[in-house]
């Protein structure tokens, strides 16, 4: 990859020899000459570096300012932004007139009928994405394929995206599976809080992919966005419609100098030139927008885009299915943990209960030897063993209360005994 850097211009600039020019081996072509583009601002005028991948797979390193994408790929700003790393935006894919506006994780680009103008990053998904087109490119030149350019950048874009999304959550599985089978049998706070950042880091993915599943599908229910991402045949139409145009135009420039030195037949009311500008028209209708747009309605064949999109979204619905199979894995851990939690707060109770139990009998003893205690003398203390028989009748009698209290418990099924 050549990186194309685009110097200052000299403080006083010649009048009419001054041209910006790149630092390539190919110097001394312009932007426009080379790639299309009309002009390049400097840097720090909005202009961003761009990877700029053509037909044949070439990658070159551009600086491109926000004015020249919306003017030569007829972008509005508010799209643009969504390509902006300054900002997080959900993912999305939108079709416009003569690009497609890609967002999908890491893969920020604006696909053309000719070329793809990706974010430049030092990110492996963007590295990826650039090498692979341009190997998949080249290999296929010689090679038929009805597959136009820009589904084939937009496959690739899909399939990186998809393959990423499916790592992160392979690597998740792998991480929590262990964390969440020692938990289920060593309750502890350091392996909850394990639990609960895995599950927040769970809950973020799991929405990154779920909105590559809805953009998917949102476009396969519309087919009149899909209908938009025929760039190559909207582009073929244009330039058929221009050449008709030109042919039309010729005829009747041509028609018009006969007519003057030709006579009028009253017969043919109707140039010939009339007819095939209305047959032009028949056949080329014009969307809203005022230009040759595609859409079924107009001829258009959208089951090569249905059928790619549905293949990615096969892959895409399987990766959250393995994100909500781990987060079941989760929610099961965590009622068998409540269980668990629920079993010991349970145990403790009982004895609490049983505890409590024999605090009363206790009591009731202690109440016994208190009133034997007072200042006083019984005639009880005349009799030599009496002491000793009030503690052994004292003592049965606790006992008795405390195993009557044990089978009130059984009775009632408090306890499991």
């Amino acid at each position: 990859m050549e990186e194309v850097r685009v110097p200052f211009p000299p403080s006083n600039p010649e009048p009419s020899s001054s041209h910006m020019r790149f630092d390539t081996n190919n110097r001394g072509n312009s932007l426009s000459q080379v790639f299309g583009f009309s002009n390049v601002k400097k840097r720090g005028h909005g202009s961003r570096s761009w990877i700029h991948i053509d037909k044949n797979g070439i990658s070159k390193v551009l600086e491109l300012d926000k004015g020249t994408l919306m003017r030569d790929c007829s972008l509005p700003a508010r799209d643009l932004r969504l390509l902006d790393p300054m900002f997080i935006y959900p993912s999305t894919i939108l079709g416009r007139e003569k690009a497609i506006v890609v967002n999908l994780e890491q893969i920020r680009c604006i696909i053309t009928a000719d070329d793809v103008i990706l974010m430049n990053s030092l990110d492996g998904c963007v590295l990826q994405y650039e090498s692979e087109l341009g190997k998949r490119l080249q290999a296929k030149r010689d090679q038929s394929d009805d597959l136009p350019f820009e589904f084939r950048a937009l496959e690739l874009a899909l399939e990186l995206t998809c393959m990423f999304l499916d790592a992160q959550v392979n690597e998740l599985e792998m991480e929590i599976y262990p964390v969440l089978d020692e938990l289920a049998t060593s309750i502890s706070t350091v392996n909850l809080e394990r639990v609960r950042r895995f599950k927040g880091h769970l809950l973020s993915l799991n929405r990154r992919v779920q909105k590559v599943r809805d953009e998917i599908e949102q476009l396969m229910d519309d087919d009149g966005d899909m209908a938009e991402m025929y760039l190559t045949e909207k582009k073929e139409r244009m330039e058929a419609f221009a050449e008709t145009n030109h042919y039309v135009q010729n005829l009747s420039s041509g028609s018009g100098m006969v007519s003057k030195s030709a006579p009028v037949s009253p017969v043919s009311s109707t140039p010939a030139y009339r007819k095939l500008e209305r047959a032009v028209s028949s056949l080329l209708p014009l969307s809203r927008h005022g230009s040759i747009i595609s859409s079924s309605d107009n001829g258009f064949n959208i089951e090569k885009l249905e059928m790619l999109l549905e293949a990615y979204f096969v892959v895409v619905d399987n990766t959250l299915s393995k994100l909500l199979s781990l987060k079941e894995y989760i929610d099961d851990t965590e009622d068998l943990i409540n269980i668990k939690l629920g079993n010991v707060q349970n145990q403790l109770i009982q004895f609490e209960l049983l505890l409590t139990a024999a605090t009363f009998v206790a009591t009731i003893f202690a109440v016994v030897a208190g009133v034997f205690g007072m200042n006083f003398k019984p005639a009880l203390f005349k009799y030599g063993p009496g002491f000793s028989w009030v503690l052994v009748v004292t003592g049965i009698g606790c006992a008795v209360i405390y195993m009557s209290f044990l089978l009130y418990f059984k009775h009632k099924k408090i306890l499991p005994f």
